[in-house]
């Protein structure tokens, strides 16, 4: 076993044995809802045993302990910390941008016609303002960056794409898609949900304006407790929406009423927080920190690439792209010719595999550390499928 294939046995053995679910489910769902890592069903325990014995004694505790999973998200995209709000979902941090910008009749928005309805209908609600969306055409993922352009013009004010598509895996090319905008003056917004916490990403590097991203996919954290990233330069032009107590500078005193908002990201964030999601969003990232986005990375794409090669030897047809690795994803979506996929998906849970069905095809997704077992398990109930 070389270099490279020990770090990734060592990180699937580390990461395995923090995924209670593996002993049960061989689960290929983490574009869907992930389960949650041993650290942050920890964090959760503890902090309803808090909520139940201390009450809001506990509340400081937790704030620091938040502030830490902040600072985890930033690290995670290299961001300062200051750039960071905590949502509660990626459609929350789209919607920073879609209710945010001041917008002008002809204003329009460019996006893909592959995305995510949480990257579709906050531009189309834009409608009533005289905003006009345009949707790109995509080849099983893949964006034509020539194709996008020509879709832009001087009245784009906002790219939107998202980083790997989610009915298909393709991971995009970001730098690209970046300038794109940027030579329209346009914001260049990110859908980062299908791949951060599986990919490295430097939002800097990759020339992101803002990024909206849940945790409960492969940041391995519990549902309503997700991330965005404002860069810096555009919190003064985006109007925050949602304003409550937390929003400003004086958020702790009550008594004392000024709209001044806070110079930073927090001014998104409104009201009260979801305390105990972030608390175990938090546990997650710092584990998958430990083990390094980099090798989680690779983890992902060599149990792909073998799901591939055991899905094709069966007969299935892939519909994901695996041509380049800098296109592939955690993703593979599939069909096995002559079945129905939704009553596929209901046989392999009887057999102990989780699956899921998008734009009729099966969908695998698989994380570090899913292994060998997980695919063998994954490939006999297919093979004992007779619908």
């Amino acid at each position: 076993m070389n270099a490279q294939a020990s770090d990734i046995e060592t990180t699937r053995r580390t990461l395995r044995a923090e995924m209670p679910i593996s002993d049960k489910w061989a689960y290929f769902d983490h574009a869907a809802v992930a389960p949650l890592t041993a650290p942050a069903s920890a964090a959760l325990q503890q902090w309803q045993q808090e909520a139940t014995e201390d009450g809001t004694t506990a509340w400081p505790d937790w704030a620091v302990r938040r502030e830490a999973t902040r600072t985890s998200a930033a690290y995670l995209i290299g961001a300062d910390v200051d750039e960071i709000a905590l949502l509660p979902s990626t459609t929350a941090g789209i919607n920073l941008v879609a209710e945010g910008i001041d917008w002008q009749v002809g204003d329009n928005v460019v996006t893909l016609d592959d995305e995510f309805p949480s990257n579709l209908y906050p531009w189309l609600h834009l409608e009533r303002l005289g905003v006009e969306t345009r949707r790109v055409p995509t080849a099983e993922g893949r964006v034509d960056v020539e194709q996008l352009a020509r879709a832009c013009d001087a009245r784009t004010r906002v790219v939107s794409i998202s980083w790997v598509g989610y009915a298909n895996g393709c991971r995009r090319h970001l730098p690209a898609v970046a300038d794109i905008a940027h030579q329209h003056d346009a914001l260049f917004l990110l859908d980062a949900i299908q791949g951060l916490g599986a990919f490295p990403l430097d939002v800097v590097a990759a020339k992101v304006d803002c990024l909206a991203a849940d945790g409960h996919k492969w940041m391995l954290g519990p549902e309503g407790a997700g991330i965005a990233y404002v860069r810096r330069e555009w919190l003064a032009r985006l109007q925050p929406i949602g304003v409550g107590w937390n929003s400003v500078v004086g958020a702790a005193d009550f008594s004392h009423i000024e709209l001044k908002f806070r110079p930073t990201a927090q001014r998104y964030e409104g009201g009260t927080h979801n305390m105990a999601g972030f608390l175990a969003l938090g546990a997650s990232l710092d584990l998958l920190a430990s083990l390094g986005i980099e090798n989680i990375a690779a983890a992902v794409l060599d149990i792909t690439g073998l799901a591939e090669e055991k899905l094709t030897a069966i007969g299935a047809n892939i519909h994901s792209p695996r041509d380049k690795p800098s296109e592939c994803s955690g993703i593979l979506c599939f069909e096995l010719p002559g079945k129905d996929p939704a009553l596929v998906r209901k046989h392999c849970l009887r057999e102990g595999v989780v699956l899921a069905c998008r734009a009729g095809r099966l969908r695998l997704s698989a994380h570090a550390y899913n292994d060998v077992e997980d695919l063998e398990r994954m490939i006999d109930a297919l093979r004992s499928f007779k619908g």
